[in-house]
């Protein structure tokens, strides 16, 4: 049987708990539209009882935000093992799980929500993009990484960010399609480097030979090659010069 006496909390369990609710309620709303007092009564407790744990909404949203960067950064970390490409797919599925969970959270971290232009937020904001840089990039086994790999490898992320702010407003693109056409995103920017560079394409060449044809980078080549053969250059088609 229960006595219906509440159990006293802790400092570091309540604040932990007041984080947990604010990170609900911004999953759901823009920060912006969440008041304390909201937060107080989900929390069941007093709106200045909250004050007592932070100072203002402006730090308990940073520690929100906080709590979000670390789950959002977990979410690129992946086993080496297997091919690059069904690596990437399962990454991206991770990445679209926390963009649907959070939703304006996750617009709101990106964005910089409430605390646009603080240096806290945007330093967490970089630790993200930071964090998955380096576990795509450790996936490719290069050691050093020649300059344009980094370039392929930072843009593609910044592309995975910008598809999932723009994909949340309307959904209009089924998301597995969207994963999967990341992947295809990512090869092909590699592979444009590739045509640039011999040692892009060296790095270029190892990952195909390690792809399986029925893999994301198979499926790719094989939508290449039906596409190619209804595309026929300009010159071609104009036929020789009388």
């Amino acid at each position: 049987m229960t006595t219906g006496v509440r159990r006293r909390m802790g400092v570091e369990e309540r604040r932990q708990q007041l984080i947990s609710v604010a990170l609900e309620l911004f999953s759901h709303r823009s920060p912006d539209d969440v008041s304390i007092d909201e937060i107080a009564a989900a929390a069941g407790i007093s709106r200045p009882l909250v004050y007592h744990y932070f100072p203002g909404k402006q730090s308990l949203y940073e520690a929100a935000l906080r709590r979000a960067a670390d789950e959002l950064a977990e979410r690129f970390v992946e086993p080496r093992e297997g091919p690059l490409g069904a690596r990437l797919l399962r990454v991206m599925g991770r990445f679209f799980d926390f963009v649907e969970e959070h939703g304006p959270g996750f617009s709101a971290l990106m964005r910089g929500g409430p605390a646009v232009g603080s240096s806290t937020t945007n330093a967490m904001i970089d630790e993200v993009r930071h964090a998955a840089y380096l576990q795509i990039l450790s996936h490719l086994g290069t050691g050093e990484p020649p300059a344009r790999l980094q370039l392929v490898v930072r843009s593609w992320v910044s592309l995975a960010e910008s598809t999932a702010l723009i994909w949340l407003d309307g959904r209009r693109i089924p998301r597995a399609e969207l994963e999967l056409q990341l992947v295809h995103d990512f090869a092909a920017l590699a592979a444009v480097s590739a045509a640039y560079d011999d040692e892009m394409a060296g790095i270029v060449v190892r990952i195909l030979a390690e792809e399986p044809a029925d893999g994301p980078f198979g499926d790719l080549l094989g939508r290449l090659a039906a596409l190619g053969g209804g595309i026929v250059p300009a010159q071609r088609a104009a036929g020789p010069a009388s």
